[in-house]
């Protein structure tokens, strides 16, 4: 049996109900006042790794990042990683929490400007080694970090496919940026693997497509070429459009491949490329810059390595007549045919 009193507070219970149910459906949907907006500035310094960019924003989203409402990027592309202090210092000057840097060059620019200063760095596609961007892996210090470039052991892993797919190959033309910093540590890695092959390096610095140019329109002229295949060591001259056709033309001319990089520019390709998944380097570097915004020291979370991509342009292959073997199109992450 309901009495009086059990009625009354049963009305009272309902009406307690009511309001926090008014109250929470009030709070939906309404913003934090509080809610940190982090500033991002990125310095984007090679075409060839764009997919960074795209693979950065995504897992930051995943993170919980969403652009426009509690993250800012302000990302400046230019058309080399040197040279580009000026950005850095609006970096500085917009006061952005972090400063995101790639490649090589651009990161040991940021360090510069940035020297002295406790605005975190966290770099992609950099090359460490004999760089003084860190003191060690595990161990980065200062207020600097990120996902290297594995320069010397690309070029290594390029050279053995190149000897798997030309057995042949007993010299190797090697054209690189003429003082570009992050080459000396691979060609010293390199040498004494070819040496141990049996196979000569013909190492030539360029500053530009037109000095590829005027050097294979020399060797062009010569009884003998003087080398069997062409080979692209981490560099950015390879990879640029311009001087790429160079290369590729020379290379259908010769019936020589022309490989390291995949590139495929004026209808001419490379014969394969090894290099490192930009796209999930850019969600790597989320990752660290998420432990960043969460409190956690930068020089204190260690150096990343990223996954490797090994791709076959069989097209490419069937052109020069070369026969790839079953085992190499089984390792190949992508086949291009």
């Amino acid at each position: 049996m309901f009495t009086g009193h059990g009625v009354k507070f049963n009305k009272q219970i309902l009406s307690i109900a009511l309001l926090v149910l008014v109250m929470f459906l009030g709070s939906c949907g309404k913003e934090p006042q509080n809610e940190k907006v982090y500033r991002v500035g990125v310095l984007f310094g090679l075409g060839y790794f764009a997919p960074v960019i795209d693979g950065f924003k995504e897992k930051m989203a995943e993170l919980g990042y969403i652009e426009g409402k509690n993250i800012v990027y302000d990302i400046q592309k230019v058309e080399f990683p040197i040279g580009n202090q000026h950005l850095i210092q609006k970096f500085l000057d917009d006061k952005v929490d972090l400063i995101f840097p790639f490649p090589t060059e651009a990161t040991m620019e940021t360090q510069e400007v940035t020297k002295g200063l406790d605005i975190p760095v966290v770099f992609a596609c950099a090359a460490i080694e004999d760089m003084n961007i860190v003191e060690s892996v595990s161990h980065p210090g200062g207020h600097t970090t990120g996902v290297r470039y594995p320069g010397p052991d690309i070029s290594i892993k390029r050279f053995e496919i190149m000897l798997e797919l030309v057995p042949e190959s007993k010299v190797i033309w090697i054209p690189y940026q003429r003082g570009y910093p992050i080459v000396v540590p691979q060609l010293k890695a390199l040498r004494p693997v070819a040496e141990a092959a049996g196979v000569r390096l013909i190492e030539f610095p360029a500053d530009d497509a037109a000095e590829i140019q005027a050097e294979l329109d020399r060797i062009s002229q010569l009884d003998d070429i003087g080398f069997d295949a062409i080979m692209a060591v981490a560099e950015p001259l390879f990879v640029t459009p311009d001087a790429f056709e160079v290369i590729g033309k020379f290379s259908y001319e010769h019936n020589i491949p022309a490989a390291g990089a995949i590139m495929i520019v004026g209808g001419y390709g490379s014969l394969f490329g090894v290099h490192v998944n930009s796209f999930s380097i850019g969600k790597q570097v989320a990752v660290i810059v998420d432990k960043v915004f969460k409190g956690i020291p930068v020089g204190t979370i260690p150096v990343v390595s990223p996954e490797y991509l090994f791709e076959i342009n069989y097209k490419v292959a069937e052109k020069l007549g070369i026969e790839v073997p079953e085992g190499l199109l089984s390792r190949a992450d992508k086949i291009i045919r």
